[in-house]
This record gives structure tokens, sequence and C-alpha cells, in this order.
């Protein structure tokens, strides 16, 4: 069973998305702020991070930053989840060192079909 790691700070979004990717056959930890998202990656090392970038304590940006930086968690591939949809926002986060990007409101089928792409190609890496 793939480990996801949920970084996020909103309640109602960790309750939605834990929910349904736990219904799809995933083990979710969560975190709720940057820093403790980058504690818990080291503690847990998950299969995929799906990363907040507008994050107390620590912002999503400087916590993909040290992740990738950090030779056991540089390999764990990061999805940035943000209401930033602006021109230039996934650029910025494809900079921080995220593997890809997806805008709130989460699209379900979407977010899934990166995942799923994601895990399978950091399998066979």
């Amino acid at each position: 069973m793939p480990k996801i790691l949920l970084v996020e700070d909103n309640e109602m979004n960790r309750d939605m998305l834990s929910r349904r990717l736990e219904r799809k056959g995933f083990q979710v930890v969560i975190a709720t702020d940057g820093q403790q998202g980058v504690e818990m990656a080291q503690a847990e090392f998950p299969d995929l991070i799906l990363m907040d970038m507008s994050l107390p304590i620590l912002d999503g940006w400087s916590a993909t930053r040290q992740l990738k930086q950090t030779s056991m968690t540089q390999n764990i591939p990061i999805i940035a989840l943000t209401a930033h949809a602006m021109s230039g926002d996934r650029q910025k986060c494809v900079e921080a060192g995220c593997d890809d990007y997806d805008t709130k409101p989460v699209e379900f089928p979407r977010l899934l079909g990166k995942i799923q792409l994601l895990i399978c190609r950091a399998a066979t890496a």
C-alpha cells in the first residue's frame, strides 16, 4: 500500500483528501505545517508528498527545498497543491523542487492520475 504524506493546514481539505485517498488504497499520514511536513517525511519515508504551499511555520516552498536538499528525502516525489493559479506559479513550485503541481480546489481524478504516475515513475527509477 503506497504511503502519501499530506501536508495541509486546512482541516476540511485534509479530511476530504485523506478520506478519498484512503478509499483508493493509499496509506495517508498527515502534517499540518511545513516544519512538521519535513519531520514527517524524514521519519515516515512516504512514497509521495502532497505539499500545500501556503503553510504556517514553514511555507511549502521552503519545506520542499529542505526535502530536496537532504539525501534521504530528495527522491520522494512532491506534488504542490496550491490555490495560486496565476501565471508563473507552476514555475515557482517546480523551481522549489516540486515534481508536479495541482491547483485548489482539487479535481480528484486529475490529482489521482498525477499521484499514480509519479509513484510508478519513482518505483522504476
